[in-house]
């Protein structure tokens, strides 16, 4: 990141043995670690809120193509259906026209003053059968 070598490092320790003094390093060592922690861990979770970003993006750009192509397939489909129907209709019009109505079944009403039909009871078969 920030191409530091090894010789850098030590001019750099160096500097903060006289400067600090030898009994203060350590602490702001420390201090200086933990410190260091906390930046890459905002640098990490940074990163990771760019790329869910990016990706729920991404998404959103897919859902929309997806809803685009079904509403143009629902379109087409839609169009295709009428087709067909407007095909069928003009091949049975004629049909339609020449086709001769059915005549009307008349319809049997009883009267009141007529007398009930009786419906004659089957033979009993089951008695022959058990026999044979």
């Amino acid at each position: 990141m920030f191409d530091v070598g090894l010789t850098e490092l030590m001019v750099i320790a160096m500097v903060a043995l006289v400067v600090i003094g030898p009994e203060r390093l350590p602490k702001v060592a420390r201090t200086a670690g933990l410190l260091l922690g906390r930046l890459q861990r905002y640098v990490s979770d940074v990163k990771s809120d760019i790329n869910r970003e990016m990706q729920l993006d991404e998404l959103k750009k897919m859902q929309q193509q997806m809803t685009d192509q079904v509403k143009g397939l629902e379109a087409s489909v839609t169009h295709e259906m009428r087709e067909v129907e407007s095909t069928v209709s003009t091949a049975i019009a004629p049909l339609a026209a020449d086709a001769v109505p059915p005549a009307p079944t008349p319809e049997i009403v009883p009267s009141a003053d007529a007398a009930p039909i009786a419906v004659p009871e089957p033979a009993p078969v089951a008695a022959e059968v058990q026999k044979s």
